[in-house]
């Protein structure tokens, strides 16, 4: 079955907790919340929506673009850029990229992720 076509109001959208691996938390008591809007019938393409309240964590990215909707970060890639992010950025992170988040203000982002 094909999912319809939608719309979605993002900063409305009532999301799910998606606990953190203890280990990838830095400092502070950053929360992360989320919801799958599509998913390829083979998993291997997701849309949705993701957000973190402030702190440092720690990642192993997939392949992802985002765009920002609130809230700011500084996203450190090892061995390559560090950038700042806020409403109406459009980031991507490459498959395998070890990165550092610094959350100031809670974040919420759209993101289409390949797997």
């Amino acid at each position: 079955m094909t999912t319809p076509s939608f719309a979605l109001h993002i900063p409305d959208a009532v999301l799910e907790p998606d606990p953190l691996d203890p280990a990838q938390i830095v400092s502070g008591t950053p929360e992360v919340t989320g919801k799958v809007v599509w998913e390829s019938a083979d998993g291997k393409q997701v849309r949705g929506i993701w957000q973190i309240t402030p702190g440092v964590v720690t990642d192993t990215e997939a392949d992802e673009l985002f765009v920002v909707v609130s809230g700011s970060a500084t996203i450190e890639v090892e061995g390559g850029e560090t950038f700042r992010v806020g409403p109406g950025d459009l980031a991507v992170l490459r498959a395998g990229d070890r990165t550092t988040w610094t959350v100031y203000e809670t974040l919420r982002k759209a993101y289409a992720i390949s797997l």
